[in-house]
């Protein structure tokens, strides 16, 4: 049940109340909170040297937020300063929020408007994605699929093999595959799977997202040579 104070607290006087919720046997520091520009919908909160002062940095995109999520963002922040157990339904209401349609949609706009995404060539060393992807969109998915911008990765990240990126509509695949002795097959399913993210966008429920549903998992096996492919990338 929402407390009634709570709906004519200032943001600073809702994280002031959390924190002696949380710590009520010591000294109240200083806590300063700000709305910062950032292109995602990120938080951060630091304790000074001293412990006398808190600082806390949170996205702009939720300055808006009804003071609820506010209340549920301090017990999270403050919860990992201080590594304290943090009650499921803190969790749950910010998600909520934060999955809502109409906050992830002006989430999209302000990394599309604040966001820069580093493109340098579909066209590489032994593999050409444009042409790649041209083929695999006859084969599998009748053309119907738009071509995004492709994309070969800065550096030879072996951690982020590929991922489509939606706000800038791109496919960025891992430099580590254009290389010669790669087999084609290999990239080919690695550029599949990016492109399966466009047939099946991700799913919104319950204030939960799924990235990889069982549609997609079903049509990903479709690609021939898939456990080949699986078991060459676990190796890398």
């Amino acid at each position: 049940m929402i407390q009634t104070s709570l709906l004519f607290e200032t943001v600073e006087e809702i994280y002031q109340r959390v924190f002696r919720e949380i710590k009520p046997r010591t000294i109240l520091p200083e806590i300063v909170v700000r709305f910062c520009s950032y292109v995602h919908m990120d938080s951060r909160i630091r304790l000074d040297g001293d412990h006398k002062r808190i600082e806390v940095r949170i996205s702009d995109q939720l300055a808006g937020a009804p003071a609820p999520v506010q209340e549920a963002l301090a017990h999270i922040l403050l919860g990992k300063l201080y590594r304290k157990k943090i009650a499921p339904s803190y969790k749950r209401r910010y998600r909520l929020y934060t999955e809502r349609e109409d906050v992830r949609r002006k989430a999209l706009l302000v990394k599309q408007l604040r966001g820069r995404k580093q493109i340098l060539a579909a066209r590489g060393k032994a593999y050409d994605l444009e042409e790649m992807f041209d083929r695999l969109n006859e084969r599998f998915f009748d053309n119907l699929l738009a071509r995004p911008r492709l994309t070969w990765s800065l550096r030879r990240s072996r951690r982020s093999l590929g991922h489509w990126d939606p706000v800038h509509d791109t496919i960025v695949i891992s430099r580590i595959f254009d290389e010669p002795e790669i087999p084609r097959f290999l990239v080919e399913y690695v550029l599949y799977h990016e492109m399966l993210h466009l047939k099946h966008p991700v799913e919104h429920a319950r204030g939960r997202k799924r990235a990889h549903t069982k549609q997609f998992h079903a049509d990903e096996r479709k690609f021939p040579r898939y456990q080949e492919a699986v078991a060459l990338l676990k190796q890398l």
